[in-house]
């Protein structure tokens, strides 16, 4: 059976397309399902079946367009493979990876992808409609790679520091542990996601993403310099799924089933790495984003952060604990300057994701 089908093209929407546009399409699909039996091709029982159905549709934000990520690898592939069919679940896919936080606290989208628990702290601050329901590793994912030159942070001192959007908690907490006196370095803001600016000395270093930049200079052969924020004794958090708080409250049962159907499709792109670049990159190209996210790209994004899914230390895939958040909570309460940070506790569900597996750590799937 061939799984790039007609209906889930339909379903995911390109860079272009508004919310507003996709809000209207999410009717019209809830409707063309109206005559459908409740558990026609599906492995629950109608009973879970309809009320997955009579939740609507769930509108999915991407936090990065067609990117080769946990949290949004996933739920492209879950629908491409059909799980959110087989749990009855209508789910439309806004793959233009703005706004995400601001749609899904004010209810307009049900689920979005951040970067680290650090994002997820950082708007909590400022809404409290937003919970986070898996965190998909226990790696930062954040890079500060440098012109071949620099040797140590230190050597930063003097020289430049590019960003993107802002300089991270994470960053911040990193350059402290090396003894950078940040005062004496000049920070600017990116707007260029070239990587050769830095090989070619027009900035000294930027604070990257780990499976993007410094990659892409690896595959050009290009030499650089690269400070983790983990060698500098640094913890931090990779990937986070988010979910209006309210739509969690109401169908807990649904959001576990929407996550449930995207960590099975997490289970088969970390057993088939490859099959998953392919899907996704040929989903980036029919829709207009494959200069953004060319296969080889993919390949190496994936191979990094499959490894970061791996190696977590809050066990199977996208279950969160409040101690593995607990050092990123506290260089935020340091690093980034809110005055007034929500509780943990108020700010994750520790247990949507973490009951969806049994004992031995297997993902429960109907039928299975």
């Amino acid at each position: 059976m061939d799984v790039l089908h007609s209906t889930s093209r339909r379903r995911i929407t390109g860079a272009a397309a508004p919310i507003v546009a996709i809000l209207m399409l999410s009717g019209c699909a809830s409707g063309a399902n109206a005559d459908i039996p409740a558990g026609a091709d599906a492995v629950i029982d109608d009973a879970a079946c309809q009320r997955n159905r009579d939740a609507g549709t769930i509108t999915y934000i991407s936090g990065y367009g067609y990117s080769a990520s946990a949290g949004q690898l996933d739920v492209f592939l879950a629908e491409e493979l059909g799980y959110f069919d087989d749990l009855c679940l209508d789910v439309e896919i806004n793959a233009s990876g703005a706004n995400g936080q601001q749609l899904v606290a004010s209810g307009q989208a049900q689920f979005t992808a951040l970067g680290s628990a650090s994002d997820v702290m950082l708007a909590a601050a400022n809404s409290r409609n937003i919970t986070a329901v898996a965190t998909y590793g226990t790696t930062s994912p954040f890079s500060i790679f440098a012109n071949e030159r620099i040797g140590d942070l230190t050597d930063l001192e003097g020289g430049s520091l590019g960003y993107f959007i802002n300089l991270t908690p994470i960053a911040s907490a990193a350059l402290d542990e090396a003894g950078v006196d940040v005062s004496k370095v000049e920070l600017v803001k990116m707007t260029n996601y070239d990587p050769t600016v830095v090989t070619r000395g027009q900035v000294d270093a930027i604070v990257g993403y780990a499976s993007n930049q410094p990659e892409s200079l690896r595959a050009m052969g290009e030499p650089f310099t690269e400070f983790l924020p983990e060698d500098l004794g640094v913890q931090g958090t990779y990937n986070v799924m988010e979910v209006n708080s309210r739509f969690l409250a109401e169908h807990r049962e649904v959001a576990a089933d929407f996550m449930r159907a995207s960590l099975k499709a997490l289970e088969h792109c970390l057993a088939d790495e490859a099959d998953c670049v392919q899907r996704i990159s040929d989903l980036a190209e029919a829709n207009n984003q494959g200069a953004a996210f060319p296969a080889d790209q993919q390949a190496r994004t994936w191979a990094v952060e499959s490894e970061w899914v791996r190696t977590s230390e809050a066990g199977a895939p996208g279950v969160q604990t409040e101690e593995t958040w607990q050092p990123e909570y506290e260089i935020v309460q340091q690093y980034g300057g809110i005055a007034d940070l929500p509780p943990l506790a108020d700010m994750m569900d520790t247990s949507l994701v973490a009951d969806l597996y049994d004992e031995s750590g297997v993902l429960i799937w109907p039928g299975e």
